[in-house]
């Protein structure tokens, strides 16, 4: 929590609960929520916040690097509250998005930079496939 009451002073902006609470929640889920989702999941303690406001708050958190968007491709973000670069791979089958830890972007920023001659500041990287449970699933469907 000292991250944020010092992040949120610096940049001279209002720590309101509202932005505590969607921060709170984003840290205690590796789900990678979308913005309705944290609206529903914080309307049993908070019911007069608003979805603009969580997803005013979620601006906010992203604009000072204390959160990541994620756009995986469903025309709404998800969201994140690890910051540090790390790819993510998304369930085409039930849109779990889940990390990939253990796998650095420091190979791949190195091969670019030698093809591109671009300076390589940040990415994003997505991978796309079938959950174990999804396919679990599908097996379980095939073999009745």
């Amino acid at each position: 929590m000292n991250s944020i009451t010092s992040i949120f002073k610096e940049k001279r902006l209002k720590l309101t609960p509202q932005r505590i609470a969607v921060y709170k929640y984003l840290q205690s889920t590796k789900k990678h929520p979308s913005a309705e989702i944290i609206y529903k999941a914080l309307q049993e303690d908070y019911p007069t916040m608003s979805l603009a406001t969580v997803y005013k708050a979620l601006k906010t958190l992203a604009d000072v690097n204390l959160v990541e968007e994620l756009n995986v491709g469903e025309g709404n973000f998800r969201y994140d509250s690890n910051v540090t670069a790390h790819p993510h791979i998304q369930c085409i089958s039930c849109g779990k998005v889940e990390d990939i830890d253990n796998v650095t972007f420091s190979d791949l920023n190195i091969r670019v930079k030698e093809f591109t001659e671009y300076e390589v500041l940040t990415n994003k990287i997505y991978f796309y496939g079938i959950c174990k449970s999804c396919k679990e699933k599908v097996v379980a469907v095939e073999s009745n």
